[in-house]
């Protein structure tokens, strides 16, 4: 646990690592930043944007892991969605879901209210209450070189892993925000009935 934000890492060359070639890989991001990185490293119908739920991110990844089992869910979403949503670390450790991963970007800010400090610059370590939680798999990324290793991981293990972010923001890449298109591309990108 940390003082004071340790993350020196650019969060767009981090996502852009986790997200190159992502095959069938569906990709779940939190609202802000998450969104933002993941729409510039390449906007695709595989990708399911949400845009204001936050502390939903984790359970909407674990509710699509069990409708498709057969398919690997990568959650990238910030720290201050995750702390909103902390009880979700335990249901989805408690669920088992093989086929999905969590990756949180984390610049121990709330960046989308103002970057005040979230509890990640203080006392909190997510790592750690995922691990409390039941998480097998839990790590920290410091490096590039870190994340790198981290990133084919997410692809094939349950893993828990926080990304150690700068706080300096990056120009927003918006995707589309129409909530309705976004579910009916994402459905027939998965080959189910759209009404």
């Amino acid at each position: 646990m940390s003082g004071a934000n340790d993350g020196t890492l650019d969060r767009r060359d981090v996502v852009a690592t986790l997200l190159r070639d992502p095959g069938d890989l569906l990709v779940v991001t939190g609202l802000g930043a998450a969104t933002y990185d993941a729409s510039a490293a390449g906007d695709r119908p595989l990708n399911f944007y949400l845009w204001g739920a936050m502390g939903g991110t984790a359970m909407v990844g674990l509710g699509l892991a069990l409708a498709q089992p057969r398919r690997r869910v990568l959650v990238v979403t910030g720290d201050g969605d995750m702390l909103m949503g902390i009880g979700s670390l335990a249901t989805i450790a408690a669920a088992g879901a093989p086929n999905l991963a969590i990756a949180v970007l984390d610049n121990s800010r709330y960046g989308e209210t103002g970057s005040q400090r979230s509890h990640t610059a203080y006392t909190t370590d997510l790592a750690a209450v995922a691990a409390a939680c039941g998480w097998r798999n839990t790590a920290t990324a410091r490096s590039m070189a870190e994340v790198a290793e981290l990133s084919p991981r997410l692809r094939r293990e349950s893993l828990f892993a926080v990304l150690r972010i700068s706080p300096e923001e990056k120009p927003r890449h918006l995707p589309p925000r129409d909530g309705a298109h976004l579910a009916d591309r994402f459905r027939r990108a998965l080959g189910v009935a759209v009404d």
